[in-house]
């Protein structure tokens, strides 16, 4: 056997690897984009964002008008 052939056969084991290795993490990448979309529309929906922003609203409305009470009184 020639050392081409040796040389050869080491490339070809080299870029297997290669497209193996960015085979698998192309999968990696496109599982854990599923998993972050799927983990987005799971955890808050614009509804709820709007019933929580606006009790939080409501709150600072209500303190903001105690902090005026208390500014008239002094």
């Amino acid at each position: 056997m020639d050392l081409v052939h040796i040389i050869d056969a080491l490339i070809g084991i080299l870029v297997l690897g290669f497209g193996y290795w960015a085979s698998t993490l192309s999968n990696e990448v496109k599982r854990i984009e599923i998993l972050l979309n799927r983990t987005r529309e799971e955890y808050v929906t614009r509804s709820e964002v709007r019933e929580d922003m606006s009790r939080v609203m409501e709150a600072l409305h209500r303190v903001e008008d105690k902090l005026d009470r208390v500014l008239q009184k002094d």
